[in-house]
């Protein structure tokens, strides 16, 4: 089966991109010459020039569609939200610093085309990257891949091409603490690869600090393992079973006249269980925490202004919404 390309979308989030906007938008309109495409570009909260540059992209271009978000709500976020309007049979995601060449497009389309549905490009090289991200990049992908209850590729990124059919799978998954490419890979759906070298930043400074790293990491393992529960209770188990052990050895040593009562001892057994007992009430407060966020139901963004878009409601988690969004994508294509 070869499939025709009706529309292409590329969704792109931005924040505080003033040096690379203009450069990223004639990479990829260059990549992808004659094809019918749109570029869904999101404004993340952007503070610099990045706001006035898209809005001049736009007006100069109707394939600009432009999303402007009302605070910063993150690079998940932001993808999520151009994920929403994205009107093509065929979504790209891809970040903005070019550090994901627009060229891979053709080729990553070219599985599509073949009846892929899923298509993720995988790093063979990461040029610009300390040997500190190169290693927790790796070290991370390992126990993703140990721990996770979905199949994770080492070295994917968030840079990949989903069909319609898949894209709006994606899409009825609102929750709010994101890691697109995992819940990428549990909707299912044929996938494959398509390798690729990864340039360094074109210009700026990463927005994922140390910080925003762990964050991340921290939601990718609690979205997809109950890993870390399951350590908690086999702590509690061994810390018991150890306190069993001693019971007898105690008795012993005070039928013997050996027992020699002491501080020490009673203090590091206090810290040690006081410790890991800690640890397991911090393990449940990060998923309790998860499902306060749930909860409380709040949308997952707040658009305060559009280009090129019709302003419209966006499904924010029920399958019937979804339902409804994809049917007005579809008569939009007609």
């Amino acid at each position: 089966m070869i499939r025709e390309l009706t529309l292409l979308s590329v969704v792109a989030p931005m924040l505080n991109e003033e040096a690379t906007a203009r450069v990223f938008y004639d990479r990829v309109v260059g990549a992808l010459g004659d094809l019918p495409f749109e570029l869904v570009v999101v404004d993340d909260g952007s503070t610099d020039a990045t706001p006035e540059i898209l809005a001049e992209l736009a007006g100069a271009d109707e394939r600009v569609k432009v999303i402007t978000l009302s605070r910063r709500f993150g690079h998940q976020m932001a993808i999520t939200a151009g994920l929403d309007h994205a009107a093509g049979d065929a979504v790209v995601m891809i970040d903005s610093d070019l550090q994901d060449p627009p060229e891979v497009v053709p080729e990553m389309l070219a599985r599509w085309r073949e009846g892929v549905d899923v298509v993720y490009a995988v790093r063979r090289q990461r040029a610009g990257e300390t040997v500190f991200k190169r290693v927790t990049a790796k070290w991370f992908y390992r126990l993703m891949t140990r721990m996770a209850q979905v199949e994770l590729t080492a070295d994917a990124g968030d840079f990949r091409l989903l069909d319609r059919v898949a894209l709006d799978a994606l899409l009825v998954l609102r929750e709010r603490n994101r890691y697109l490419r995992g819940m990428t890979a549990w909707i299912g759906y044929t996938q494959t690869a398509v390798g690729y070298d990864r340039d360094a930043r074109y210009a700026g400074d990463t927005k994922y600090t140390l910080r925003r790293m762990v964050r991340f990491s921290l939601d990718a393992v609690a979205s997809f393992s109950h890993v870390p529960l399951q350590i908690a209770t086999l702590l509690g188990f061994l810390c018991a079973f150890v306190a069993f052990l001693g019971i007898p050895v105690a008795i012993g040593f005070r039928i013997a006249g050996e027992f020699v009562p002491g501080v020490t001892t009673v203090a590091l057994a206090v810290l040690l269980l006081g410790g890991i007992q800690l640890i397991a009430v911090g393990m449940i407060g990060e998923y309790v925490g998860r499902i306060y966020d749930e909860v409380k139901g709040r949308p997952l963004y707040v658009v305060t202004g559009r280009h090129n878009l019709a302003a419209r409601e966006v499904a924010e988690g029920e399958p019937a919404e979804a339902m409804a969004l994809r049917t007005e994508r579809e008569e939009s294509l007609r």
